[in-house]
């Protein structure tokens, strides 16, 4: 009863987080249950949960997606991904443990930079070797734990404005949701029971997504990505020494 609580839990929060800042959810389903959980046993499930939720920004952003910033990506994320997928599937627990503690403060220190330059007006800017580089180092991070952070950072700078962007990270999301849904399905990694757990937790999904949209507005949004970004840094740390 413990470990469907605490998965219960970590699917409303990250949802109401999704909801709420529009990103991180990933970060912080993977964060909270891989201090009970394996990761090969976390992202699958995210994956699941995750496909609906792109699917319908896709279909509701669609005029606004870039060809020129979702294509390229959406290959050299697929080419990572296949990488990752392997890693996820052969490395030690132990080691992919502290790989994705590793993962999650250096994400949480770019999401909290990210922030400040943002409140100081400042941005960077996309380059050719940027969007080569940072595709399949998300790609290969989407294959072993799912988190696309590293997209939405380069994607933020390239993308003209805030649908542009939606519309084309959601894109790349999708198609490489899709794609990892079959090296997962192919590799074993995705299981009845994987999906038994995802149609379980769909509902705290839905819940938490919905609490979080009817908190947005009402609650001061930085403190709650403040807090959210310390939390992630806290958890990286500790699953570097788990």
């Amino acid at each position: 009863m413990g470990r469907i609580i605490w998965m219960a839990a970590a699917a409303f929060l990250a949802y109401f987080v999704k909801g709420f800042c529009g990103f991180a959810n990933t970060l912080v389903f993977s964060s909270i249950l891989s201090f009970r959980f394996d990761n090969i046993n976390i992202s699958p499930v995210e994956l699941i949960l995750g496909i609906p939720a792109n699917a319908f920004l896709v279909w509701k952003e669609r005029r606004y997606a870039d060809k020129k910033i979702w294509v390229p990506l959406t290959v050299f994320m697929l080419a990572g991904s296949t990488g990752g997928v392997v890693l996820l599937k052969y490395l030690n627990v132990e080691q992919v443990k502290s790989i994705f503690g590793v993962v999650v403060f250096a994400v949480a220190l770019e999401m909290l930079f990210r922030e400040r330059s943002a409140s100081a007006g400042k941005c960077g800017s996309a380059s050719r070797a940027g969007m080569l580089i940072t595709g399949i180092l998300s790609g290969i991070l989407c294959g072993m734990f799912g988190i696309g952070a590293l997209l939405a950072a380069y994607v933020g700078r390239a993308a003209k404005d805030t649908r542009t962007f939606r519309g084309s990270i959601s894109v790349v999301f999708l198609i490489e949701n899709l794609y990892r849904f079959v090296l997962y399905a192919g590799t074993g990694i995705l299981t009845a029971a994987v999906v038994r757990q995802a149609l379980f937790l769909a509902p705290c999904m839905i819940a938490g997504l919905g609490v979080g949209l009817g908190c947005a507005g009402r609650l001061d949004e930085k403190k709650v990505k403040t807090a959210v970004i310390v939390m992630l840094m806290i958890s990286g740390a500790v699953l570097i020494r788990f």
